[in-house]
């Protein structure tokens, strides 16, 4: 049997794309000046981080899901706490880290809960989690993402994109909810 883990990172992998340099995405900017690129949704500089040292396009077009797995488990499903959130909450939270950092998805799941939006799961917010009815919380959470991505000025680009998503992903969450 699949861990909750496993479950949910497979199912953020049929999200991501595969290898990309479109220079529109802020995710493939390097800050020395070096065209970036994506693969797997782990972005050049995001891998060089981790792995701490520069990377090469050849390198980042290696990357499979095995290699990258240990990759999301640390940076944003652990940061997350998502061990401990409820089935569908944990891999929404899990999705939307990965694509807007890990603070951002802790304090828009906080908003959606109407906790204090202090970026941090401590006490109070998994008391609010799981006082939460799951359906409702997973919808007014992909509610709140949509309105973060029209916010975006890259969202004339990338929205049609990062809506589909959403909606495809909260559908997801809710048959893990339902199971």
């Amino acid at each position: 049997m699949e861990n909750k883990f496993d479950l949910a990172i497979d199912k953020v992998l049929k999200h991501e794309g595969g290898f990309t340099a479109d220079e529109r995405d802020n995710g493939n900017l390097l800050p020395d000046g070096r065209k970036g690129s994506t693969n797997l949704g782990v972005t050049q500089v995001a891998w060089e981080n981790y792995v701490g040292h520069p990377v090469t396009w050849n390198d980042m077009k290696a990357l499979t899901p095995e290699i990258v797995k240990p990759f999301y488990k640390k940076l944003y499903w652990d940061r997350c706490y998502c061990d401990k959130l409820p089935s569908g909450l944990d891999y929404l939270m899990l999705d939307f880290s990965i694509n807007a950092g890990t603070g951002r998805a802790v304090k828009l799941l906080q908003e959606s809960l109407g906790c204090v939006a202090d970026g941090v799961i401590g006490p109070n917010t998994m008391a609010e989690i799981q006082k939460a009815d799951a359906t409702s919380l997973i919808a007014k959470f992909s509610e709140e993402k949509i309105k973060f991505y029209r916010t975006l000025k890259s969202y004339p680009t990338f929205g049609k994109g990062w809506e589909n998503r959403v909606e495809a992903v909260r559908k997801e969450a809710l048959e893990l909810v339902i199971g």
